[in-house]
């Protein structure tokens, strides 16, 4: 196995960021943003659709998302966004399979 790469500076700091990062996006404001799903939010979240569905309910059943589905949508947001504005190299880094279905 090979030797991790140790973390400097930069690192350390890149990582203090990005754990205080307050990144997120509720479902609500991303469905009314976007001609998506439910379906496709649990999808993006990695979620069953009874939980997404649960996310848009009121009352006794509903269910919250976690910081991290916020973040799921966040990055989502902004990769549809600035899709186009990310440099080919970089999203070849993002797909991890170069087959067409990745080709935008």
């Amino acid at each position: 196995m090979p030797n991790p790469r140790p973390l400097q500076m930069r690192e350390l700091r890149l990582i203090s960021i990005y754990s205080n990062w307050e990144l997120g996006m509720t479902p609500q404001e991303f469905y009314f943003k976007w001609a998506v799903s439910y379906e496709q939010i649990a999808l993006i979240c990695s979620r069953s659709d009874s939980t997404v569905r649960g996310w848009f309910r009121n009352g006794r059943n509903r269910r919250y998302p976690t910081h991290n589905d916020l973040r799921h949508l966040a990055l989502m947001n902004f990769l549809l966004e600035h899709f186009e504005e990310i440099p080919e190299h970089l999203v070849q880094h993002l797909c991890l399979n170069n087959s067409d279905e990745y080709t935008i």
